[in-house]
């Protein structure tokens, strides 16, 4: 194994700390992070951000010395039988929310199926949104990056390789997350990784137990986080690692950690970077 180091940007969701963007901050430049991941600022969602807010938080972020790496909107976590146009319409918000932040991700999801309804059911009414998605991002100059989530459709490798291979464009790529494919009892690197690994532009970082499903910090859980890192510094990935963790609470549109837990969670990442020949910078 090349123990040569390969540096990979770190990054963290900033309202894991504090809805604060300040207090965000401040923890993330003292865990030796030069990026934020933006998924609300003051408690209020990327999606509702008024242009005045984000240029607030640009101001704060550049007083700070810290680029904004995605925003993490919540498009694609709403039932597919909402009409096309309503996630084009926020996707059309969040874009405009991106551009002020100046970064050209934003973290997406592949809609939520009516109880009752099974993944294949739906999943024709979810390409076409997916597409539709893609192609708006296309023409703005901008990715999505698709999260595999439980309860989404592209909860498992197979289905997140299904609406990359369908939607096809660039401007859709992956957001890998080891959590959340533990949460729907899969192993992230064994089953997952060579499959979508052509896909992976954007590394969240998250661990978990397959017993309960239960959030850990990285290296904690069955995540396969070891491998995980061992394969992305393997394959030459140099794209941003984020640390999402989860670690105090977790509701429907984030989690929450505050800024101890956060730490923890951090420290457990570079650790486990660290043995594998990755500087966190």
């Amino acid at each position: 194994m090349s123990k040569t180091t390969t540096v990979w940007p770190l990054s963290g969701f900033g309202d894991e700390i504090d809805p604060d963007p300040t207090v965000q901050a401040a923890v993330l430049l003292a865990l030796g992070a030069r990026h934020i991941e933006v998924r609300s600022a003051w408690g209020t969602n990327v999606s509702e951000l008024e242009p005045q807010q984000v240029a607030a938080l640009k101001q704060v972020l550049d007083e700070k010395g810290l680029k904004v790496s995605a925003v993490a909107s919540p498009i694609g976590k709403v039932d597919v039988s909402l009409p096309v146009e309503h996630e084009l319409d926020r996707l059309r918000q969040i874009i405009s929310v991106a551009k002020g932040l100046d970064t050209e991700y934003i973290r997406v999801f592949s809609y939520f199926r009516a109880e009752g309804r099974s993944s294949e059911d739906i999943r024709e009414d979810v390409m076409v949104r997916m597409g539709a998605l893609a192609g708006l991002a296309s023409e703005a100059g901008v990715v999505l990056l698709h999260e595999n989530e439980k309860g989404i459709y592209g909860d498992t490798p197979e289905r997140v390789l299904d609406i990359m291979k369908t939607v096809d464009s660039p401007a859709l790529r992956i957001a890998w997350d080891n959590a959340n494919f533990v949460q729907v009892g899969i192993k992230p690197y064994t089953e997952g990784y060579a499959m979508l690994r052509p896909y992976l532009e954007y590394f969240q970082v998250k661990d978990a137990l397959a017993a309960t499903g239960e959030v850990v910090p990285a290296g904690e859980g069955d995540g396969e986080l070891d491998a995980t890192i061992a394969a992305l510094k393997a394959d030459g990935f140099t794209g941003f690692a984020s640390l999402e963790p989860h670690l105090a609470s977790a509701h429907e549109l984030g989690g929450f950690s505050g800024p101890a837990a956060f730490g923890t969670a951090a420290r457990a990442f570079a650790t486990l970077a660290a043995k594998n020949g990755v500087e966190l910078s």
